[in-house]
């Protein structure tokens, strides 16, 4: 019966193996539809079809940002009340790029982690019952001159007040951490496929801005699991999960009709029009 139990669970793990081997050899075989779209920035895209990405069908767009001299820069968009779509916050910033941040009041505004901009605090955490952080209290994005890092919880109750970064936003969780994969909870948002966003920064410093689309016939979106492959796979040494869902949204300007390069699932169509209003996102800036 062991024996048995054993050369089970020997088949089991080889077909996960095999399955995992062949997602990697699809995704680095890629050909990726590239543009410049401003100076140090390209966007990438691609659509998995025929389920050849984690046996399902995945449309993945990403800007690769040289986080370099003293443009492009990244800054914190947010309304402390208001709602508004990636690509307003994106307009009415003269940005070139965003997309959306962190987890917010979808009912009446504002961030629910903390946000500091400019050196003023936006909104405290919101916390969990028990005086407890949520995953995406627990790491960072940190800009300081424009210039984009991310950190991590150090498990202190004051940790974000106390960072000496300009411009701070908590999210997560963390999925990276300085080349070490980050151990994720057993939840049904970390198991289950959503749309996703993510940020994550590779060894030569060049910065990754992802989106996942999901809840769609053309792409299923990911698991936690799965996105952390995804940006280990672009490179990244660090990678950080932002919102998702039906606020996954990526606006490069001057590349479609209304500048989203993804599909947006709030309207539940296949369109580049779902873009869900959100409280805040990250920008990407160039000379004005």
């Amino acid at each position: 019966m062991l024996k048995k139990s054993f050369f089970i669970c020997f088949i089991l793990a080889s077909q996960v193996a095999i399955a995992q081997n062949i997602d990697s050899v699809n995704f680095k075989s890629a050909k990726w539809a590239k543009k410049r779209v401003a100076p140090k920035t390209k966007l990438l895209t691609h659509h998995f079809s025929n389920k050849e990405l984690f046996a399902a069908n995945q449309h993945i767009a990403y800007l690769e940002v040289r986080n370099k001299g003293r443009y492009p820069q990244f800054s914190i968009g947010y309304e402390e009340k208001e709602l508004k779509t990636t690509p307003t916050f994106g307009t009415e910033r003269n940005a070139f790029a965003a997309i959306n941040g962190t987890f917010f009041d979808i009912k009446n505004g504002g961030s629910v982690d903390f946000i500091k901009s400019e050196g003023k605090i936006i909104n405290e955490n919101r916390l969990e019952k028990n005086n407890r952080r949520a995953r995406h209290q627990q790491a960072a994005v940190v800009i300081n001159d424009g210039k984009l890092t991310l950190k991590k919880w150090d498990g202190t109750s004051t940790w974000e007040q106390n960072l000496p970064d300009k411009d701070v936003m908590n999210s997560g969780p963390l999925l990276i951490f300085n080349n070490n994969i980050e151990v994720l909870d057993t939840t049904a948002f970390t198991k289950l496929r959503h749309p996703r966003s993510a940020i994550g920064i590779k060894p030569n410093g060049k910065i990754i801005l992802l989106t996942v689309d999901g809840r769609q016939e053309n792409s299923a979106g990911m698991s936690l699991h799965e996105l952390t492959k995804t940006m280990k796979w672009l490179g990244c040494i660090s990678a950080i999960n932002l919102d998702g869902g039906g606020s996954t949204a990526l606006w490069v300007n001057g590349t479609t009709e209304n500048g989203v390069v993804n599909y947006p699932s709030d309207n539940k169509k296949w369109d580049h029009d779902g873009a869900r209003k959100v409280a805040n996102v990250i920008l990407l800036k160039g000379k004005q």
